[in-house]
Protein backbone atom coordinates (compact mmCIF):
# COMPACT_ATOMS: atom_id res chain seq x y z
CA UNK A 1 0.00 0.00 0.00
CA UNK A 2 1.20 3.32 -0.86
CA UNK A 3 2.91 5.12 1.93
CA UNK A 4 1.19 8.69 0.98
CA UNK A 5 -0.66 10.00 4.00
CA UNK A 6 -3.95 10.82 1.97
CA UNK A 7 -4.08 7.63 0.03
CA UNK A 8 -3.48 5.73 3.28
CA UNK A 9 -6.81 7.83 4.55
CA UNK A 10 -8.90 7.15 1.97
CA UNK A 11 -7.66 3.29 2.56
CA UNK A 12 -8.89 3.10 5.95
CA UNK A 13 -12.17 5.54 4.84
CA UNK A 14 -13.21 2.44 2.46
CA UNK A 15 -12.18 -0.02 4.89
CA UNK A 16 -14.65 2.12 7.48
CA UNK A 17 -17.35 2.05 5.43
CA UNK A 18 -16.98 -2.01 4.70
CA UNK A 19 -16.91 -2.66 8.17
CA UNK A 20 -20.21 -0.41 8.82
CA UNK A 21 -21.63 -1.01 6.07
CA UNK A 22 -22.33 2.74 5.74
CA UNK A 23 -21.52 4.78 2.75
CA UNK A 24 -21.11 7.78 4.36
CA UNK A 25 -20.87 9.72 7.61
CA UNK A 26 -22.29 12.95 8.90
CA UNK A 27 -19.94 14.08 11.71
CA UNK A 28 -16.73 13.00 13.33
CA UNK A 29 -15.68 13.52 17.26
CA UNK A 30 -11.94 13.05 18.62
CA UNK A 31 -12.41 11.86 22.21
CA UNK A 32 -9.85 13.22 23.91
CA UNK A 33 -8.37 11.95 27.55
CA UNK A 34 -11.09 11.59 30.10
CA UNK A 35 -13.79 12.39 27.42
CA UNK A 36 -14.34 8.83 26.46
CA UNK A 37 -16.98 7.73 28.87
CA UNK A 38 -19.08 10.82 27.69
CA UNK A 39 -19.29 8.94 23.70
CA UNK A 40 -22.08 7.10 25.30
CA UNK A 41 -24.60 9.86 25.15
CA UNK A 42 -24.31 10.85 21.75
CA UNK A 43 -26.32 8.01 20.44
CA UNK A 44 -27.16 4.32 19.65
CA UNK A 45 -23.82 2.46 18.90
CA UNK A 46 -23.64 1.00 15.71
CA UNK A 47 -20.60 -0.58 15.70
CA UNK A 48 -17.22 -0.41 16.84
CA UNK A 49 -14.04 -0.75 15.04
CA UNK A 50 -10.72 -1.33 16.56
CA UNK A 51 -7.86 0.99 15.49
CA UNK A 52 -6.02 -1.54 14.41
CA UNK A 53 -8.66 -3.00 11.92
CA UNK A 54 -7.61 -0.09 9.56
CA UNK A 55 -5.18 1.21 7.60
CA UNK A 56 -2.34 3.39 9.12
CA UNK A 57 -3.51 3.70 12.84
CA UNK A 58 -1.97 2.02 15.32
CA UNK A 59 -3.43 1.47 19.16
CA UNK A 60 -3.18 4.50 21.23
CA UNK A 61 -0.50 4.44 23.72
CA UNK A 62 -1.63 6.99 26.30
CA UNK A 63 -3.92 5.63 29.46
CA UNK A 64 -7.75 7.12 28.86
CA UNK A 65 -7.77 6.36 25.19
CA UNK A 66 -9.98 3.59 24.11
CA UNK A 67 -8.49 2.48 20.35
CA UNK A 68 -11.87 2.12 18.93
CA UNK A 69 -13.95 3.72 16.28
CA UNK A 70 -17.59 3.98 17.35
CA UNK A 71 -20.12 4.00 14.50
CA UNK A 72 -22.89 6.13 16.35
CA UNK A 73 -27.09 6.88 15.13
CA UNK A 74 -27.56 10.15 16.41
CA UNK A 75 -31.47 10.76 17.90
CA UNK A 76 -31.35 13.23 14.84
CA UNK A 77 -30.63 10.01 12.61
CA UNK A 78 -27.33 11.46 11.76
CA UNK A 79 -24.58 8.87 11.54
CA UNK A 80 -21.39 9.84 13.47
CA UNK A 81 -17.63 8.73 13.95
CA UNK A 82 -16.34 8.74 16.86
CA UNK A 83 -12.70 8.25 17.85
CA UNK A 84 -11.90 6.59 21.31
CA UNK A 85 -8.88 7.71 21.38
CA UNK A 86 -5.82 9.49 19.15
CA UNK A 87 -1.95 9.67 18.56
CA UNK A 88 0.25 12.36 19.69
CA UNK A 89 3.30 13.76 18.45
CA UNK A 90 5.63 12.89 21.53
CA UNK A 91 4.70 9.00 20.67
CA UNK A 92 7.20 9.68 17.84
CA UNK A 93 4.90 8.15 15.17
CA UNK A 94 5.23 11.38 13.27
CA UNK A 95 2.74 14.28 12.28
CA UNK A 96 0.89 11.96 9.83
CA UNK A 97 -0.08 9.60 12.09
CA UNK A 98 -1.63 12.19 14.75
CA UNK A 99 -3.60 13.73 12.37
CA UNK A 100 -4.59 10.33 10.36
CA UNK A 101 -7.87 10.06 11.92
CA UNK A 102 -9.01 13.80 10.96
CA UNK A 103 -7.93 12.53 7.16
CA UNK A 104 -9.85 9.44 7.03
CA UNK A 105 -13.25 11.60 8.49
CA UNK A 106 -12.81 13.94 5.52
CA UNK A 107 -12.31 10.73 3.21
CA UNK A 108 -15.29 9.18 4.55
CA UNK A 109 -17.47 12.13 3.87
CA UNK A 110 -17.45 14.30 6.96
CA UNK A 111 -18.51 17.70 6.99
CA UNK A 112 -17.49 18.87 10.62
CA UNK A 113 -15.47 17.97 12.97
CA UNK A 114 -15.52 18.16 16.66
CA UNK A 115 -11.71 18.04 18.64
CA UNK A 116 -11.91 17.39 22.73
CA UNK A 117 -9.47 17.37 25.27
CA UNK A 118 -7.95 17.45 28.38
CA UNK A 119 -6.33 21.03 28.91
CA UNK A 120 -4.80 22.45 31.91
CA UNK A 121 -6.41 26.14 32.75
CA UNK A 122 -4.24 29.25 32.86
CA UNK A 123 -7.06 31.17 34.07
CA UNK A 124 -7.69 30.05 37.37
CA UNK A 125 -9.22 33.06 38.32
CA UNK A 126 -12.16 32.61 35.44
CA UNK A 127 -11.81 28.70 35.12
CA UNK A 128 -12.64 25.73 37.57
CA UNK A 129 -11.59 22.31 37.05
CA UNK A 130 -14.47 20.23 35.44
CA UNK A 131 -15.30 23.32 33.07
CA UNK A 132 -15.70 22.54 29.24
CA UNK A 133 -13.77 25.43 27.45
CA UNK A 134 -14.45 26.26 23.68
CA UNK A 135 -11.76 26.94 21.78
CA UNK A 136 -11.78 30.10 20.18
CA UNK A 137 -8.06 30.06 18.92
CA UNK A 138 -4.86 28.49 19.15
CA UNK A 139 -1.56 29.03 19.52
CA UNK A 140 1.18 26.46 17.86
CA UNK A 141 4.12 25.70 20.29
CA UNK A 142 4.89 21.86 18.78
CA UNK A 143 7.18 22.84 16.36
CA UNK A 144 5.44 20.36 13.84
CA UNK A 145 2.77 21.00 11.03
CA UNK A 146 0.61 18.40 8.95
CA UNK A 147 1.50 19.98 5.60
CA UNK A 148 4.09 20.14 3.80
CA UNK A 149 5.37 21.67 0.73
CA UNK A 150 4.00 24.68 -0.72
CA UNK A 151 0.28 24.36 0.42
CA UNK A 152 -0.81 27.47 2.23
CA UNK A 153 -4.13 27.38 4.73
CA UNK A 154 -5.62 30.34 6.08
CA UNK A 155 -5.69 29.96 9.41
CA UNK A 156 -7.86 33.04 10.66
CA UNK A 157 -10.60 31.10 11.82
CA UNK A 158 -9.58 27.82 12.39
CA UNK A 159 -12.37 27.30 14.80
CA UNK A 160 -16.15 28.06 13.87
CA UNK A 161 -17.49 30.99 14.95
CA UNK A 162 -21.05 29.61 14.09
CA UNK A 163 -20.42 26.17 15.21
CA UNK A 164 -19.48 28.18 18.49
CA UNK A 165 -22.53 30.03 18.44
CA UNK A 166 -24.47 26.89 18.28
CA UNK A 167 -23.01 25.93 21.36
CA UNK A 168 -23.71 28.97 22.55
CA UNK A 169 -27.02 28.70 22.35
CA UNK A 170 -27.32 25.38 23.82
CA UNK A 171 -25.21 26.61 27.28
CA UNK A 172 -24.93 30.06 27.03
CA UNK A 173 -22.53 29.77 30.65
CA UNK A 174 -19.86 28.02 28.51
CA UNK A 175 -16.72 30.28 27.87
CA UNK A 176 -13.95 30.58 25.54
CA UNK A 177 -10.29 30.45 25.20
CA UNK A 178 -6.67 30.23 23.04
CA UNK A 179 -5.47 26.16 23.16
CA UNK A 180 -1.55 26.02 23.07
CA UNK A 181 -0.41 22.65 22.04
CA UNK A 182 3.47 21.97 23.32
CA UNK A 183 4.49 18.78 21.89
CA UNK A 184 4.85 16.63 25.25
CA UNK A 185 5.10 14.20 27.42
CA UNK A 186 6.34 16.42 29.72
CA UNK A 187 4.61 19.07 31.48
CA UNK A 188 5.04 22.62 31.52
CA UNK A 189 7.40 24.78 33.95
CA UNK A 190 5.59 26.97 36.07
CA UNK A 191 8.24 29.84 33.89
CA UNK A 192 6.67 28.22 30.82
CA UNK A 193 3.07 28.59 32.04
CA UNK A 194 4.13 32.39 33.16
CA UNK A 195 5.01 32.92 29.43
CA UNK A 196 2.05 31.04 27.98
CA UNK A 197 -0.31 33.06 30.07
CA UNK A 198 1.50 36.67 28.79
CA UNK A 199 1.31 35.85 25.33
CA UNK A 200 -2.60 35.25 25.65
CA UNK A 201 -3.14 31.30 26.22
CA UNK A 202 -5.89 30.60 28.30
CA UNK A 203 -5.68 26.21 27.67
CA UNK A 204 -2.67 24.31 27.64
CA UNK A 205 -2.24 20.69 26.00
CA UNK A 206 -0.94 17.84 23.72
CA UNK A 207 -3.13 17.55 21.26
CA UNK A 208 -5.65 19.18 18.97
CA UNK A 209 -3.84 21.86 16.99
CA UNK A 210 -2.41 19.34 14.50
CA UNK A 211 -5.46 17.85 13.94
CA UNK A 212 -6.89 21.09 13.26
CA UNK A 213 -5.01 22.63 11.07
CA UNK A 214 -5.02 19.17 8.85
CA UNK A 215 -9.01 19.67 9.15
CA UNK A 216 -8.75 22.94 7.75
CA UNK A 217 -6.60 21.78 4.68
CA UNK A 218 -9.39 18.89 4.13
CA UNK A 219 -11.95 21.54 4.14
CA UNK A 220 -13.53 20.53 7.30
CA UNK A 221 -15.70 23.02 10.02
CA UNK A 222 -13.70 22.88 13.07
CA UNK A 223 -15.33 22.87 16.42
CA UNK A 224 -12.98 22.17 19.63
CA UNK A 225 -13.80 22.03 23.01
CA UNK A 226 -11.44 21.63 26.25
CA UNK A 227 -12.27 20.18 29.71
CA UNK A 228 -10.07 21.92 32.49
CA UNK A 229 -8.95 19.19 34.27
CA UNK A 230 -6.10 20.33 36.27
CA UNK A 231 -4.36 24.03 37.02
CA UNK A 232 -1.36 24.91 35.04
CA UNK A 233 1.93 24.28 36.53
CA UNK A 234 2.69 26.61 39.68
CA UNK A 235 -0.81 27.97 39.95
CA UNK A 236 -1.60 25.50 42.57
CA UNK A 237 -0.23 23.69 45.29
CA UNK A 238 -0.53 20.03 43.76
CA UNK A 239 2.14 18.62 41.45
CA UNK A 240 0.34 17.51 37.99
CA UNK A 241 -0.28 13.56 36.86
CA UNK A 242 -2.21 12.04 34.31
CA UNK A 243 -4.65 10.04 36.41
CA UNK A 244 -5.75 13.65 38.06
CA UNK A 245 -6.67 14.55 33.98
CA UNK A 246 -8.28 10.63 33.60
CA UNK A 247 -10.28 11.30 37.40
CA UNK A 248 -11.68 14.58 36.91
CA UNK A 249 -12.73 12.95 33.27
CA UNK A 250 -14.75 10.13 34.92
CA UNK A 251 -16.34 12.91 37.18
CA UNK A 252 -17.78 14.87 34.40
CA UNK A 253 -18.13 12.55 31.78
CA UNK A 254 -22.03 13.14 32.33
CA UNK A 255 -21.83 16.26 31.99
CA UNK A 256 -19.95 16.57 28.82
CA UNK A 257 -21.90 13.72 27.34
CA UNK A 258 -24.70 15.77 28.05
CA UNK A 259 -23.51 18.63 26.24
CA UNK A 260 -22.16 17.11 23.02
CA UNK A 261 -25.30 14.99 22.90
CA UNK A 262 -27.36 18.21 22.59
CA UNK A 263 -24.61 19.73 20.24
CA UNK A 264 -24.28 16.74 17.55
CA UNK A 265 -27.34 16.76 15.92
CA UNK A 266 -27.11 20.83 15.33
CA UNK A 267 -23.70 20.97 13.99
Amino acid sequence: MSNDPYTLARAAADALRSASGLDTFDVALVMGSGWVPAADAIGETVTEIPFTDLPGFSAPAVAGHGGKIRVIRTPGGRHALVFLGRSHLYEGRGVDSVVHGVRTAAAAGVGTIVLTNAAGGLRPETQQVGDPVLISDHINMTGANPITGTTFIDLTEVYSRRLRALVHEVDPTISEGVYVAFRGPTYETPAEIRMLRTLGGDLIGMSTVLEAIAAREAGLDVLGVSLVTNPGAGLADEPLNHEEVLQVGRETAARMGTLLSKIVDRL
